[in-house]
């Protein structure tokens, strides 16, 4: 894999911002329109307010969320809401899930990994979509931060890694919340080690989460190069978690779609939504449909053929060629999925089933991608935990207003 390296982090300062459960979000692309109220309305310093800030989308207006970010941002740090630590560090984190007692425990190193072109040793498995690229891009310009990370997953083992982070984690952290679907999250910095980069160098690493992260980050590159030459641009922040030695959900994005004729509804007939995902099937390559017939929301199941994981199959099966591009939208919620076709706000919604990262690396293997928004690694790594400045802190005091003398 690309060269990793530790970095100065910048992160929340509590006595000033307040409790970290309240400032820390998921990443932005799984926040609903209404659980993005409720973050905003948390706290002041909810990290939201600069991953999805309010204002136009226009960013040569001087009121665009991105200027709006940038200046909040700027703001936080100046009023001590965010710090820098003192030195470049390594991170380990842990995402626990499960009852006390019982709990499953992710372990992950948390660095700066050197940028490369998509298909060396940094691995894709999904499409990306212009729309989500260019709103990053955006926020990455105004911001010059980096503010959760890409999830990249390796083979592994690393007997060394996974050492350093058990004996790691069996110290108190130095942060630790618990986010609301009850995933405790603990942070502990590691002091900067120069074994640790060459125990990772023979490891490809897959990007679990963060397709759209990295290639807006590759974009910043070339456009910082072109300015100020090689920088702290040339990374990007990376949670990097060892496959082999933790257990890694892949749960599925399910498909509404909002345009079009409904595909796939010829199938037999499922009594209700939770039939409907006990049906679903990877390795049996079955998935389910939802649609409107004569005013009543059926569930039907769908027999693919091809090859796992279901969502490939479904998309080469049914939906590419036959459903607008534009007339899907994607949702890991699978409720929400059938409100929209219960409401008539969806055409259909299709339901699809979890996956392995085995099945991940085979598809790679055949040098294929999935379909966009194909997978959802959980738990995931919590906004806000620890973020990464690219460009030296703000001014301690903002530039001065120029005023016009009174008349």
């Amino acid at each position: 894999m690309p060269r990793i390296s530790p970095f100065q982090a910048l992160v929340y300062e509590p006595s000033v911002a307040g409790p970290l459960d309240r400032v820390t979000a998921p990443p932005y692309d799984v926040i609903t329109d209404r659980r993005r109220r409720d973050y905003l309305s948390a706290s002041p310093f909810s990290v939201v307010h600069l991953d999805l800030a309010e204002g136009t989308d226009d960013p040569a207006h001087p009121e665009s969320r991105y200027a709006r970010a940038a200046q909040l941002l700027a703001d936080w740090e100046r009023a001590g809401a965010v710090v820098r630590m003192p030195e470049p560090t390594y991170f380990a984190y842990e995402m626990l899930v499960g009852p006390e007692g019982t709990e499953r425990s992710i372990l992950g190193l948390v660095c700066a990994m050197d940028l490369e072109p998509w298909g060396g040793s940094v691995i894709p498995h999904e499409h990306t979509m212009p729309g989500p690229v260019q709103d990053r891009l955006r926020l990455l310009r105004a911001t010059a931060t980096h503010l959760s990370a890409v999830y990249g997953t390796i083979a592994g083992p690393s007997q060394p890694l996974a050492s350093l982070l058990h004996a790691t984690a069996a110290t108190p952290p130095l942060f630790s919340t618990v986010d609301e679907q009850g995933v405790a999250h603990r942070l502990w910095p590691i002091e900067d080690d120069a074994e640790i980069a060459t125990w990772l160098a023979a490891e490809p690493l897959l990007i679990a989460d963060g397709h759209h992260r990295y290639t807006t980050a590759l974009r910043y590159r070339e456009e910082r190069h072109a300015v100020d030459g090689p920088g702290p641009w040339d990374r990007v922040l990376t949670l990097i978690v060892d496959a082999a030695e933790e257990h890694l959900p892949v749960l599925p994005f399910h498909r509404i779609q909002t345009a079009g004729e409904a595909v796939g509804t010829t199938g037999p007939v499922l009594d209700g939504l939770q039939t409907a995902l006990a049906a679903c099937s990877d390795e049996d390559l079955i998935a389910a449909v939802a649609s409107r017939e004569a005013a009543e929301t059926v569930f039907r199941s769908i027999q693919l053929a091809g090859e796992a994981p279901a969502v490939r199959a479904l998309h080469d099966e049914l939906l590419d060629g036959a459903v607008p591009t534009d007339g899907l939208r994607f949702v890991h919620d699978a409720h929400e999925a059938a409100d929209a076709v219960n409401s008539g706000e969806a055409v259909a919604a299709y339901f699809l089933p979890p996956t392995t990262p085995d099945r991940i690396r085979t598809v790679i293997s055949r040098g294929e991608r999935l379909p966009q928004k194909s997978t959802y690694f959980w738990p995931k790594p919590r906004t806000g935990m620890v973020m990464m400045p690219l460009d030296p802190p703000p001014p301690t005091h903002p530039p001065r207003t120029a005023r016009t003398p009174a008349s």
